[in-house]
C-alpha cells in the first residue's frame, strides 16, 4: 500500500488504463499543457503525447459531442469537465446522445465514455459553481453515476468506469483532491453498483456518498460517545444504488438517516427513503430522515455556506430524533 492524494489516484487510474488500452484518451479544458485545472492529469501529456491527451476550447457541448462520436466508433474517451456546473451546456450530448444511443440504435452502438470532474460546493465559488447534479444524471436511463469518497475508491471505481461499455458520470470534489489515503500498489478494480459498509453499528443506519461521507463518519464518531452506534454506508455508486446492502442494514438497525449535499426536492435521498419504506416498512421504528442542503442557491458568504450545507450537528440531531434521544 502507498499513501497518495485523491488527484493522484485519479491520474494513476487514467494512466494505467491508457497504458493498457491504446483506445483510451483524455480530453478537456487545460488537461494537457497545464496538467489539469486540479493537477489530476499531471505528467500525462509528457507520457502519452498530444494525440491522447487533448486540450480543448472552452466548449463543453463541442468536445462532449466529439467524445460521444469517438466512443461510437470504438474509442474510449475520458472527458473532463472543469466542474459539472459547466456540463449543463453539454446536457444534450450527455442525456440525448450518450445515454440513449445504445437503445435508439437497437444495440448497434455502445458509448463507452467517462465524463469526470468535480461536483458540488468547493468553498466560496458562488451559486453557479456549487451545484450538485448527481440526481439529474441518475434520473437519465442509460447513464451510470459514480461518486467516490476517498482515493482508494476513486482509483478502483474509475478504472472500472473506463472499462465499462456504458456511459459513466464520474463525479469528484474540488475540496477532496488533496485528501490522502492508502492505495494498493498492485492493480485492482472496484465493481460499480456495490456499496461499502464503512462502519458497523446496530442503532441507526447512516447512508451517504462523496464528500458527505466525512460528515457521516464524524457524526458517527460523536454519536458513539453517547453510546449510539451508527452503521455507516458509502453508496459509492448512485446509479445503480446497492439497495440490498442498504435494506439489510435498515432491517438490522430499524432506523435510517440519509446525508446528501444536493437540495432536497427530488433528491437521491428521496428515492432512497422511498425504497426503504417500500422494502423495509415493517422494520422501521422511526421515519427516515434526510439531511440535505437547504433549498436555496449556495451563497458566497462562509456563514451562509455553513448554514446551508449538511453538517455534523444537523446529522447528529437527525439521528437523535430517530432514536428518540435528546
Amino acid at each position: 500500500m502507498k499513501e497518495i492524494q485523491f488527484r493522484d489516484a485519479v491520474r494513476d487510474a487514467m494512466s494505467e488504463e491508457m497504458r493498457r488500452d491504446k483506445n483510451v484518451f483524455l480530453m478537456g479544458e487545460e488537461v494537457a499543457e497545464y496538467n489539469g485545472a486540479y493537477k489530476a492529469s499531471q505528467g500525462m501529456l509528457d507520457e502519452f503525447g498530444p494525440d491522447r491527451v487533448l486540450d480543448t476550447p472552452i466548449s463543453e457541448l463541442g468536445f462532449s459531442g466529439l467524445g460521444v462520436g469517438a466512443a461510437m466508433n470504438g474509442l474510449r474517451p475520458i472527458i473532463e469537465f472543469m466542474t459539472f456546473n459547466f456540463s449543463l451546456v453539454a446536457m444534450d450530448q450527455l442525456v440525448n446522445s450518450a445515454a440513449k444511443m445504445l437503445a435508439m440504435s437497437g444495440g448497434q452502438y455502445s458509448v463507452p465514455i467517462v465524463f469526470r470532474g468535480p461536483t458540488g460546493n468547493a468553498g466560496q465559488l458562488g451559486a453557479t459553481h456549487s451545484s450538485n447534479f448527481e440526481n439529474w444524471f441518475a434520473n437519465t436511463p442509460g447513464l451510470k453515476v459514480v461518486v467516490p469518497s476517498n482515493p482508494y475508491d476513486a482509483k478502483g471505481l474509475l478504472k472500472a468506469s473506463i472499462r465499462d461499455n456504458n456511459p459513466v458520470i464520474f463525479m469528484e470534489s474540488e475540496v477532496m483532491y488533496s485528501d490522502k489515503g492508502e492505495v494498493p500498489e498492485s492493480e485492482y478494480l472496484l465493481p460499480l453498483g456495490v456499496a461499502e459498509i464503512k462502519r458497523k453499528g446496530d442503532d441507526v443506519t447512516l447512508v451517504s456518498f462523496g464528500k458527505m461521507m466525512k460528515v457521516a463518519i464524524q457524526a458517527a464518531d460523536e454519536l458513539a460517545k453517547d453510546n449510539i452506534h451508527a452503521e455507516v454506508i458509502d453508496l459509492r455508486t448512485v446509479k445503480p444504488i446497492d439497495y440490498p446492502t442498504v435494506i439489510a442494514s435498515v432491517k438490522k438497525t430499524n432506523r435510517c438517516v440519509i446525508v446528501e449535499e444536493a437540495n432536497p426536492v427530488a433528491a437521491l435521498s428521496s428515492d432512497i427513503a422511498y425504497n426503504i419504506q417500500k422494502q423495509a416498512f415493517d422494520y422501521l421504528d422511526a421515519p427516515v430522515i434526510r439531511v440535505n442542503s437547504m433549498d436555496v442557491p449556495l451563497s458566497y458568504s462562509p456563514t451562509y455556506i455553513e448554514a446551508t450545507l449538511p453538517n455534523v450537528k444537523r446529522t447528529i440531531d437527525a439521528v437523535k430524533s430517530v432514536t428518540y434521544k435528546k
